[in-house]
């Protein structure tokens, strides 16, 4: 009787849920060959084909969908049984996947991401960046960290503290040139670093003042989708650029660039860290969420963060 490993279980799911072996392989840790060939002696002890495979694309063959359909959800129910085991143990170990984006991941790499390991030097993390939303459940995470509107409403929320704060900066050379817009609709008049989201859209500037809120649709002579690209292009003066304010505090201070409509760019919804309702999380998760409730204290009551303070859990 052909017998499929954990693993091997594991493999496939992560193939169906990506789409592709070469990103399957990478949220797996280890080589596209391994994972083909490992898909490979699957197949060939099953007796049938898994997955259609070309050059251009990977998807399930209908016996495919049948066996991700009834190993899926046994699957999940032997990862619960683990984390019931590991949430006895009495020193943290094992993974915890992270899903955030860019801007958050830097956030909260150095007060809450390396303090933990330093704590918990038995865990490792895998931290994965990217702009587009994910299901955390569905795509392996334990862990999600995303601005408080957008987080699933069936999700435990941890407030990370503080708010958060667009910046709109441009170059001393640049309103050298080409004077400060005094209004938002006076950016229709000026060359802009235009932002494209991760589903394809052109992002718009938001704006509030007095209640009332404002969105431009900007023009400009490059459209860029990262931010430390749209950094750089406006540090060398090629427009003005918006911005998550602590990305470019150190440039704000030190006269690199020059912060407009200030007035315009209210706080908003901070930082989240979010969780599904598991009952039986894993020690080093809860570790995670009490040194992330802690941290969040501290930021908003201004205590200073030493790398000795007690964890809450």
């Amino acid at each position: 009787m052909p017998r499929a490993s954990l693993q091997d279980l594991e493999a496939v799911i992560a193939i169906a849920r990506r789409g592709s072996f070469r990103a399957a392989a990478l949220d797996l840790g280890i080589s596209t060959t391994a994972l083909s060939n490992a898909i490979g002696k699957l197949e060939a002890s099953l007796g049938v084909r898994l997955f259609n495979r070309t050059t251009r694309s990977v998807s399930l063959t209908d016996t495919g969908q049948l066996f991700v359909g009834q190993t899926g959800p046994a699957l999940q129910d032997i990862k619960a049984a683990i984390d019931t085991a590991r949430s006895r143990q009495a020193t943290p170990s094992g993974t915890l996947r992270i899903n955030a984006f860019a801007m958050a991941a830097r956030e909260i790499l150095s007060p809450l991401i390396l303090e933990f390991l330093r704590r918990y030097p038995d865990v490792h993390i895998d931290l994965v960046t990217e702009g587009r939303l994910v299901d955390i459940v569905a795509d392996g995470f334990d862990l999600g960290v995303r601005v408080a509107d957008l987080v699933p409403s069936d999700m435990i929320a941890v407030s990370l503290g503080r708010p958060q704060r667009y910046a709109v900066v441009g170059a001393p050379s640049y309103f050298a040139d080409h004077g400060k817009p005094l209004v938002p609709p006076d950016l229709i008049n000026h060359r802009c670093i235009r932002a494209r989201l991760p589903n394809g859209a052109l992002f718009r500037w938001p704006f509030e003042k007095n209640g009332q809120p404002v969105q431009i649709d900007v023009d400009g002579p490059i459209t860029l989708d990262e931010a430390t690209l749209a950094r750089a292009a406006a540090l060398e003066g090629i427009g003005i650029g918006i911005f998550m304010e602590q990305d470019v505090l150190a440039d704000i201070d030190a006269g690199r660039l020059v912060r407009v409509l200030e007035d315009w760019t209210p706080p908003f919804a901070g930082l989240c860290l979010y969780y599904p309702g598991r009952r039986n999380p894993s020690a080093a998760m809860k570790a995670f969420i009490g040194l992330a409730r802690t941290w969040a204290a501290d930021t908003k009551s201004g205590r200073p963060r030493g790398r000795r303070r007690g964890v809450h859990k």
